[in-house]
């Protein structure tokens, strides 16, 4: 197990277009992070939403009701929150699911609040049960119950907590309880961006950090993201490099083609190990069904790497299927490699 978590965080903080945090993002996506509804970037209709919830919970002076966030990562989950909070006019605190391990870490959390202020919990799938149900009268009637005490001497204590906001973040809302999940008033999902608004995403990036770039090289680039604007700014950090580097500093087509043909990622955002699954799948196994533990053997990739990092974009943008079989690359995948289609199922 140690070592299949080691090769899943080494496979993502080696690739450009990994959608999980790796070096770096942090305090390149701090720096780049808006701060209004009008300096963010798509999701239209949650916008939409959330800005009459805000204008609602402000004209009452109350506190937004609780916002549960999901959608795929690198969509901005944490960066809606802040914005949330920052519309609100109140001040947010974060913290994640894994982080809170005792009833009494959610409980110093919860009582440093101020009224109204908003609580970040990212990956809020991951609490810990008996924290997660301590979370439910502080989410309802804003008060902790602790028993104090043992056997026929304990007691309840309730302790009278401030009216807060409580944004939930996951990339797993399945995983939720349904209790859990019933307490959210307010449910977003977070969609892929289309290279429009990434675009938009690329262009606002490169004017904070000082770089010069052309409608076409942002399109590029937007174009080889994968729908997620972490990669958009991860990619353009990376190219930046090369057109300074290797021009005159100015982000053109040429450049940002130059930089991306050198990382080797292609026009959909795949890259290498990418090509090399749909490689094997197509020409070592003729595209008949195969096991992932399969492709993980002829590709030298750990099985749990495969199905947790590759396989669910190939799968998204309809390059390979899971069948009761086994996994089986598609016609898209097919014109994609140049390879002419032969249909297995």
């Amino acid at each position: 197990m140690e070592e299949n978590f080691t090769s899943y965080k080494e496979a993502q903080e080696n690739r450009i277009v990994s959608v999980r945090e790796i070096d770096g993002d942090e305090e390149l996506e701090v720096s780049l992070r808006p701060k209004t509804m009008q300096e963010y970037v798509g999701q239209t209709k949650v916008k939409e939403n959330l800005k009459i919830y805000i204008a609602a919970a402000k004209k009452r002076s109350e506190a937004l009701d609780h916002v549960l966030l999901y959608g795929p990562p690198g969509l901005g989950k944490t960066t809606l929150s802040s914005v949330i909070a920052n519309e609100l006019g109140v001040q947010m605190s974060l913290t994640s699911g894994p982080a809170i391990e005792k009833a009494s870490d959610l409980a110093a959390i919860l009582t440093k609040l101020n009224e109204n202020d908003v609580l970040f919990i990212d990956e809020i799938h991951r609490l810990n049960h008996k924290v997660e149900e301590i979370l439910y009268p502080a989410m309802e009637d804003y008060a902790l119950d602790f028993m104090v005490g043992e056997g026929p001497s304990a007691r309840s204590v309730r302790i009278t907590l401030p009216k807060f906001t409580l944004i939930g973040a996951t990339t797993k809302a399945g995983m939720l309880t349904g209790p859990l999940r019933d307490r959210f008033g307010v449910i977003c999902r977070l969609e892929i961006y289309s290279p429009k608004e990434l675009a938009s995403i690329v262009k606002r990036s490169a004017k904070i950090l000082g770089s010069k770039i052309d409608e076409d090289a942002s399109l590029e680039i937007a174009k080889r993201s994968r729908g997620t604007p972490r990669i958009a700014n991860r990619i353009l950090r990376r190219v930046r490099d090369f057109a300074e580097i290797k021009g005159d500093g100015k982000i053109d087509i040429a450049s940002a083609k130059l930089a991306l043909d050198a990382m080797e990622i292609d026009e959909l955002g795949l890259d290498n190990v990418d090509r090399n699954i749909l490689s094997v799948m197509i020409d070592k196994f003729g595209g008949r069904a195969v096991g992932v533990d399969t492709i993980a053997a002829a590709t030298g990739e750990e099985a749990t790497t495969i199905e947790d990092v590759y396989e669910p974009y190939l799968m998204q943008i309809g390059f390979i299927a899971r069948t009761p079989r086994g996994r089986i690359p598609l016609e898209l995948a097919y014109k994609h490699m140049g390879k002419n289609y032969q249909n297995k199922f």
